[in-house]
């Protein structure tokens, strides 16, 4: 397999594989849009010659848009490997290459966001575990951060006090979230649109800068769903998933 990597040079000419569309799709504005503001701060988008779900996001864990304290770390934006290319080693690959860059660079190690279970959206355990990673801290709502340290002597990753502790003092439905993740720029209107039909009370709260992100009351920063203060989920809402939402808190 060859991989191709993303650049300011061809971003434009390149498809984003997480979300295969035409260039005026607001998802792949959005998540052009926003790899373009990290590229200076040293993001690497590499991806699967071939059309499909088959890349590797990571960025200098200072410049992570994600609350953690894990200076001279690469933080690992996403790893997704799906479909037709499952299965071939390619999620291996990928892992290798960053492994590679970030030792070439002097990095520490490297760490990523997942949970003692798969969750959506999230690194899947099993898989970081047998690659050699090992969780470094919990977030009260589970979410963990997972490293894998290059030396022996490298300091550990860590989140936030922000993070740690996911809260807020706000009533009704307050979602953080930031254009990492394209299908924010499709369904975030749309859940904003039956919230107001239903005379819900919700704000969305668009982290449009790494500053805002890194002092976020949340560990996840591409989607993160409050509601009256208490985290409820990092699983992107489109129209369906959101009223079965709805429907659930109404019962309890």
């Amino acid at each position: 397999m060859e991989y191709i990597r993303v650049t300011k040079e061809n971003i434009e000419k390149e498809h984003i594989c997480c979300a295969i569309s035409k260039n005026n799709d607001i998802q792949v504005q959005s998540k052009k849009m926003w790899l373009k503001k990290c590229f200076d701060d040293g993001l690497v988008f590499l991806k699967s010659e071939q059309r499909g779900k088959c890349f590797i996001e990571y960025i200098p864990a200072e410049n992570a848009w994600i609350p953690i304290v894990a200076d001279g770390y690469m933080y690992i934006d996403c790893l997704w490997v799906s479909g037709s290319l499952k299965g071939h080693g390619y999620s291996t690959d990928l892992l290798n290459i960053c492994i590679d860059d970030s030792k070439s660079k002097g990095k520490k190690g490297l760490c990523i966001l997942s949970a003692a279970k798969k969750k959506t959206f999230l690194a899947d355990p099993k898989f970081l575990k047998y690659k050699g990673f090992d969780v470094c801290d919990e977030a009260d709502n589970g979410i963990q951060l997972w490293y894998l340290p290059f030396t022996e002597t490298a300091s550990l990753p860590k989140f936030k006090e922000c993070a740690k502790h996911p809260h807020i003092d706000e009533m009704g439905y307050v979602l953080y979230y930031t254009s990492q993740c394209p299908f924010n720029g499709k369904y975030v209107p749309v859940v904003e649109n039956i919230a107001r039909e239903k005379s819900i009370k919700f704000r969305a709260v668009h982290l449009q800068s790494k500053e805002d992100a890194q002092n976020a009351p949340t560990p996840i920063t591409t989607y993160s769903l409050f509601l009256d203060g208490r985290y409820v989920t990092n699983e992107q809402m489109n129209d369906k998933r959101f009223l079965k939402l709805l429907e659930k808190q109404i019962k309890e």
